[in-house]
């Protein structure tokens, strides 16, 4: 059982989401499948994470007669943290045209396993209703915590955390410092090992997306 209460942390509990993640997870996959993957997993985080959006009422003209229809009711973003959020943000453009996407760019400093924060073009003012934050690894909550405080500034009414896998100490420091927010993941992970790499993890989703593993 997990320690985290549905309403803070959604972890995907879905058929779909195992076989793609045991495909992600295997070292021997290449980056044009890995990111195929990872694509089908952040796809069906983004059916659960834009289950509950903001709706008004429309009318809509069948081939037969007219209806009664839902259209979205909120401007939406997505937020990918630089760069690996970027191999998520494809799923989401495809369920949401007219979805706006707004990029942080924070990288984990290798010697201090700390966020450094080097590339925010968010604006001053007219936020949008819900944005949605997309990292496929949430594994300290340094970088995800500092994308969610500039979106607070920014002043963003809801906020969602998405990621494919996640370490538990990551989640932590999330809620601990944005209890508001709701984390939607594909698995919770055992831990972090000492160089703060998510176990069993992936390996670095950023190289394996973008193909820039040591060779």
């Amino acid at each position: 059982m997990s320690e985290f209460s549905s309403s803070q942390v959604v972890e995907l509990k879905h058929s779909l989401a195992q076989h793609h993640l045991a495909l992600l997870r295997d070292k021997a996959t290449r980056p044009s499948q890995f990111r195929y993957h990872a694509g089908v997993l952040a796809t069906l985080l983004a059916a659960e994470v834009t289950s509950n959006l903001p709706l008004r009422k429309v009318s809509v003209q069948t081939p037969l007669e007219v209806m009664e229809c839902q259209e979205l009711d909120a401007r939406i973003a997505a937020v990918p943290i630089l760069r690996a959020g970027l191999g998520m943000v494809t799923p989401l453009t495809d369920m949401i045209p007219d979805l706006e996407v707004w990029h942080l760019g924070l990288y984990r400093d290798e010697e201090t396993a700390q966020p450094v924060h080097y590339y925010d073009k968010l604006p001053a003012t007219h936020p949008p209703d819900v944005a949605i934050v997309l990292d496929p690894m949430l594994a300290t909550g340094g970088s995800a915590s500092l994308a969610i405080a500039a979106l607070k500034r920014w002043k963003v009414a809801r906020i969602f955390m998405l990621s494919i896998i996640a370490a538990p100490e990551g989640i932590r420091r999330v809620l601990a410092e944005h209890s508001d927010i709701r984390i939607y993941t594909a698995a919770i992970d055992r831990q972090l090992n000492d160089r703060k790499y998510i176990l069993p993890g992936l390996g670095d989703a950023g190289d394996r997306i973008f193909n820039t593993l040591p060779h």
